[in-house]
């Protein structure tokens, strides 16, 4: 009697699913990628890669746009439709696979501005960075130079970032299907798209116009701040809001509706801890250390020097990055390591329960084999992964040696063997836990290569050498983060490869012209202007401390640096081990560190959205919830937009006409 009701049960549900498939008729992967798509991709693409430049050069810290991305595709392909409706043009149905694909398209676009080093280990080879690290610093060597050019740019980029595409293709399965990784940047990305397809218009037309009214209202303050800023410390942007004396420490309000905005889309934790990190260095510790000049550190030399002041704020916020960052790595490797041994272990266990379908799971369970038989059928073939990291690989061991002479062939080999095992490490910690490990994976190789290649070549191989283990963890997980999402929205696997690989040459282009904008207009690397790249010197001082070892360091500073590592490490542990309501109040360490170097203005500026956001739910949580993205990414693109225009202006060598500025009475 049981085994009758069991087959009937199945035939049933096998009816269920094939109900199910007949309604879900998905167009082909071909025509998931669009003319129109593609154009929306490069727009949104390029327009990210000068706000996420401008981040990188400014503060060095970019929040995930993902969420952002998608619904300003949603937005420019519904605006794009409503225009061709009213003037008289038939215009084909905008899906959610196409809407994957923008997202896919444009993130991959203006991935490359933020993990292509523009900020950090490229910019950390040019001459003013050199200087900055110490022109007497003995592993700083003057052979470790290479000037930023347009043309290395692009080509670096092309070699290091297409390996990335091809390396964890053979594992799509295993790691979205068979695992199960959750990737919560993927997953709320396709919540999103799914929801604002299948909303009502009255929604959509709200969103829309809440991201058209801020974006203008960011855009004209951008054009309104300029007239104010004819000199240095001019303008809004150097407003003094908590006094002069506050405002010397960098304790003011700088009006950037781009880091209010960003400040909407990050954790209220990452904004608190930012300004924790402002108030301990600029708020207690530089003042304190620079009133022991004389006797820490000479008077006679300046802030800028390695061996002043400057010193203090860049190993110290090293040693918060490198305890945060190797307590996480651990931590993730170790997670992963138990995770694949449990999963292997009750594996059949595992595929036993997934048989075992109740009435209440049995229409989620039809939605999952849907999922499944979609990302199974539109199958990339093996022989493109292999052959494709085959191909880069040969290219890149013979080409970036002779790009940069200090990095030897066999080290260019030996990183592209331990790449895919470090890429599938990254990839997978990163489905587990949402953090991207592949700036940590870079700098195991940067260290490494400093201690192995000596004191003339060190810098460069390893600045150059941590690029390409970065690139390709980062790039093969950004694409693992896209499958997920398009396993969610139905879309095919092949068409998101495709994208991906049309978002990475756009960026390949698109992020060198970025970076060339502002480093040809603006004063980019000086430590008293806007533009300060302070993660150029970080690596940079990283590499020559893997060279020199810790006689690079000032006095007094590497008990200093003991001391802020093993803070980063005890936090971390606090918050693992201790219960929620106490680990949820430890601050991010890695946050901590970037006021370090950079100041608190931008801290200041992030806690207010932090404070919008916070507030906003108070009042109306329902609409908080909606309105929150459009908001921010309004804010976020009307201000970078106005970069392009003071960009040429500056090029054109066109000042503004007034300079407002604040003096003591």
């Amino acid at each position: 009697m049981e085994t009758e009701q069991k087959e009937i049960e199945k035939e049933d549900m096998e009816e269920q699913w094939e109900k199910a498939d007949e309604v879900k008729r998905l167009p082909p992967w071909t025509k998931q990628i669009t003319v129109r798509g593609v154009i929306a991709s490069i727009v949104i693409g390029s327009m990210y890669s000068v706000i996420a430049m401008k981040l990188n050069l400014t503060a060095g810290l970019t929040p995930h746009l993902n969420i952002s991305a998608a619904l300003l595709g949603f937005v420019f392909i519904r605006t794009w439709t409503k225009l061709l409706q009213r003037t008289g043009f038939a215009t084909t149905p905008f899906t959610c696979q196409e809407n994957t694909m923008i997202q896919t398209c444009s993130v991959a676009c203006y991935s490359i501005a933020v993990g292509g080093g523009f900020g950090s280990y490229l910019l950390g080879l040019n001459r003013k960075t050199y200087e900055q690290a110490g022109i007497d610093t003995e592993g700083n060597s003057p052979t470790s130079i290479k000037d930023p050019g347009l043309g290395w740019m692009i080509g670096f980029l092309f070699l290091v970032c297409f390996v990335g595409l091809f390396v964890l293709i053979p594992l799509r399965k295993v790691m979205i299907i068979d695992y199960r990784l959750t990737y919560p940047s993927g997953t709320a990305t396709a919540v999103l798209i799914n929801g604002l397809h299948s909303q009502d218009d009255k929604l959509a037309k709200k969103q829309v116009r809440g991201f058209m009214k801020y974006f203008s209202m960011s855009l004209f303050w951008g054009f309104f701040q300029w007239f104010y800023s004819g000199k240095d410390e001019c303008g809004f942007s150097q407003f003094p809001s908590f006094g002069l004396q506050a405002w010397k420490q960098t304790f003011y309000f700088n009006f950037s509706m781009t880091y209010v905005g960003a400040g909407m889309i990050c954790s209220h934790l990452v904004n608190l801890s930012l300004l924790l990190g402002a108030v301990l260095s600029w708020g207690l510790m530089w003042p304190l250390i620079g009133n022991l000049k004389g006797e820490w550190f000479p008077k006679n030399l300046p802030d800028s020097s390695m061996k002043s002041l400057n010193g203090y704020k860049v190993f110290i916020s090293v040693s918060l990055i490198l305890g945060d960052g190797l307590y996480n790595f651990v931590k993730v490797v170790l997670f992963s390591i138990t995770s694949i041994y449990g999963r292997l272990k009750h594996q059949h266990q595992r595929q036993r329960q997934n048989l075992k379908i109740d009435v209440d799971g049995q229409s989620k369970a039809i939605d999952d084999l849907k999922e499944d038989k979609v990302f199974i059928r539109e199958n990339i073939p093996l022989w493109i992964g292999v052959t494709g990291y085959i191909v880069f690989a040969i290219i890149c061991v013979t080409v970036l040696p002779i790009m940069f002479p200090q990095l030897k062939w066999y080290f260019v080999l030996v990183a592209y063997i331990m790449a895919p095992s470090l890429a599938f490490c990254n990839a997978y910690g990163t489905g587990l836990t949402d953090i991207n490990m592949a700036y940590n994976y870079g700098k195991v190789a940067l260290f490494m290569l400093a201690a192995l290649s000596g004191k003339e070549n060190g810098v460069v191989a390893a600045l150059a050498g941590c690029g390409i283990i970065k690139s390709i963890a980062s790039v093969s997980c950004n694409l693992m983060q896209d499958f997920k999402t398009s396993y969610f929205t139905m879309a095919s696997p092949r068409a998101m490869f495709l994208s991906q690989a049309i978002g990475t040459a756009i960026g390949c282009i698109t992020a060198p012209l970025s970076f060339f904008l502002f480093y040809r207009a603006f004063d980019v690397g000086n430590p008293k202007g806007e533009y300060k790249a302070p993660y150029a010197l970080i690596y940079r001082n990283m590499a020559i401390l893997g060279v020199e070892g810790v006689a690079a360091l000032p006095q007094h500073c590497l008990q200093l640096c003991y001391s802020f590592f093993a803070f980063a490490v005890v936090v971390n542990m606090v918050k693992d081990l201790c219960p929620p309501k106490i680990g949820r109040w430890m601050p991010l360490p890695m946050c901590m560190a970037v006021p370090f170097l950079v100041g608190a203005y931008f801290a200041i500026d992030m806690c207010l959205g932090t404070l919008v956001v916070f507030l906003w739910h108070k009042l109306d949580t329902n609409k908080a919830a909606s309105m929150v993205p459009a908001v921010a990414s309004g804010l976020i693109c009307g201000e970078g937009l106005w970069i392009l225009p003071a960009s040429i202006l500056a090029l054109a060598k066109i000042s503004p006409p007034i300079c407002m500025k604040f003096l003591a009475s």
